[in-house]
């Protein structure tokens, strides 16, 4: 959602004379003025469509994209976690030298800050992909390549999913293309 600046002026400032009157009716002001302060006025039509109206603007194609890389990631530590050690070893062995570390390391935050930016609000703010709260987004290192290449492997797979998890073989082929 493209709010022009007095739109967000306004919210802002209905959400802090809202707080101060402290009405009780579900409106989540620090998630409203949060998103319009960290630039992720998009959030608002996911998580409050009644107050950007019925129909929102599209969400932005960079959201899509980091929605995708963290279920991804999901997808991929929650398998790992479920390997016993020899399988992780296999995947350590066979998916080298990125095999041994299967975590998500996040965006660059000087190379790709508005990803990052995207990806925190989505965990800290929305409370979505919990896996990763707390965590350093930050991968002081550009990463949004290697995620393109995984999901090229990982989005056929997918669909493939339900009921069950990432095999050892399909963690290890997702993975290959990090490396590269």
């Amino acid at each position: 959602m493209k709010l022009t600046n007095p739109e967000k002026l306004i919210l802002v400032m209905l959400a802090e004379i809202h707080e101060k009157l402290g009405i009780k009716d579900g409106m989540d002001t620090k998630l409203l003025t949060s998103a319009i302060y960290s630039n992720n006025a998009w959030a608002l039509s996911w998580e409050m469509p009644g107050i950007v109206g019925d129909s929102p603007d599209p969400t932005p194609p960079e959201v899509n994209e980091v929605t995708s890389i963290l279920d991804m990631w999901s997808f991929l530590e929650e398998a790992y976690e479920s390997f016993s050690a020899i399988e992780k070893a296999k995947i350590k062995i066979d998916a080298d030298p990125v095999g041994s570390d299967v975590q998500f390391s996040g965006f660059d935050g000087n190379n790709e800050p508005e990803l990052l930016s995207i990806a925190r609000f989505l965990v800290e703010d929305m409370g979505r992909f919990s896996r990763f709260k707390g965590r350093d987004l930050n991968s002081h290192h550009p990463s949004i390549e290697a995620y393109r290449r995984m999901l090229s492997v990982f989005e056929p797979i997918r669909a493939t999913l339900v009921g069950h998890g990432l095999s050892v073989t399909q963690v290890v082929e997702i993975l290959k293309d990090k490396r590269y």
